[in-house]
């Protein structure tokens, strides 16, 4: 699923990543816990959390995770988002829960990190 269909889904907000409404997604991750994050097959996925800090840029910089959403309508301050813009790594922010999220991205086909649906 491309990017800019996700973020439409989410009825997010594009913070970050202009150039990249094009790249695929195929998988889904949520947590807040970073080393859940490391622990799974993220790469290329989405990540969903609620968290807003730096730790959360240099976790998907780690996994090579895809992009970012925010949940709950939260932004990141200037510092994380200026981060994320360096590593060229797009970040959206969605007005829903996580729990809502990850069932709206669950019924655009996407699968979790372990490719299961």
């Amino acid at each position: 699923m491309k990017l800019s269909k996700i973020i439409e889904a989410l009825d997010g907000k594009l913070l970050t990543g202009d150039g990249f409404l094009e790249k695929e997604i195929t998988t889904c991750g949520a947590s807040d816990l970073m080393s859940d994050i490391l622990a799974g097959l993220s790469e290329g996925c989405i990540l969903l959390t609620g968290l807003t800090t730096v730790q959360v840029i240099r976790t998907a910089m780690v996994a090579n995770v895809g992009a970012v959403v925010f949940v709950r309508g939260k932004t990141p301050p200037a510092e994380v988002i200026g981060l994320a813009e360096e590593n060229q790594l797009p970040l959206i922010s969605s007005p829903y829960s996580m729990f809502v999220s990850c069932g709206r991205l669950h019924d655009c086909q996407l699968t979790g990190l372990d490719g299961k649906r």
